[in-house]
């Protein structure tokens, strides 16, 4: 880093105190720019903090206007927004899904990919659709990553990834293989997403429930945008 520089932070954690002093360890003069990923607490609810602390920098995010902490003065972006760096620009990747303001960053001279929460290695990502999940952009998400071929991805939690786009491919086949699930229990006649849930996720944990069922509501909510089931009331059903 050039020295004096005041480099580019990604998401701005919770606050905790041991975030707080690793950064003021590797950012002493702290950042010129804070990119929020999306409004999720995990990922913006530090940012009234670093705000504080830091009031010269710019905090910047897509916005989500009903989940966007007022406290923070954000400066919106949008898809295609980059931001010049010490190592080569930084573009902004809206990829919703996750939540409707999720992006990436991505760093095009080393085929790099901040991933933020769209691929996580070893497990899936949930889509809650009950709060702002979409899987028919969470989907199109995924394909306009692959497209990309990253050579690497840094998620914003666990490890780094470096087969993103074998990892996709399985992200793809797992959502066809729930999907292809969800019909056949819409076609045994289970119509409400607990009766669906039930049926795929046998012997669950009790604590999981919850997720099953927002997995199997993004799902039919995405059947229903390919116009291949329809909703009346709580009862999901088949068209045709």
């Amino acid at each position: 880093m050039v020295p004096g520089a005041r480099p580019l932070l990604i998401d701005a954690g919770v606050g905790h105190p041991d975030h707080l002093d690793a950064l003021d360890d590797v950012l002493p003069q702290g950042a010129s720019t804070v990119v929020v990923t999306h409004a999720h607490s995990d990922h913006a609810s530090g940012a009234p903090i670093l705000c504080d602390r830091w009031p010269a920098a710019s905090f910047c995010k897509i916005p989500w206007p009903e989940r966007d902490l007022a406290a923070v003065p954000w400066h919106a972006i949008g898809d295609g927004t980059v931001f010049e760096t010490e190592q080569g620009p930084l573009q902004v990747l809206h990829t919703p899904g996750h939540a409707p303001d999720h992006l990436v960053l991505w760093h095009a001279d080393t085929r790099t990919l901040f991933g933020a929460d769209l691929l996580l290695a070893g497990t899936t990502v949930t889509i809650p659709a009950r709060h702002g999940g979409d899987l028919s952009a969470y989907l199109a998400s995924l394909r306009r990553i692959r497209a990309l071929a990253p050579r690497v991805v840094l998620p914003a939690h666990g490890a780094v990834i470096h087969d993103a786009v074998g990892l996709i491919d399985r992200y793809l086949d797992h959502r066809q293989q729930r999907e292809d699930q969800v019909l056949a229990a819409l076609a045994e006649g289970r119509d409400t997403v607990e009766s669906i849930a039930s049926r795929i996720y046998v012997s669950l944990e009790p604590a999981l429930v919850p997720l099953a069922r927002e997995g199997v509501l993004a799902h039919l909510r995405k059947l229903a945008d390919d116009g291949r089931v329809s909703v009346e009331g709580d009862a999901w059903q088949l068209r045709g």
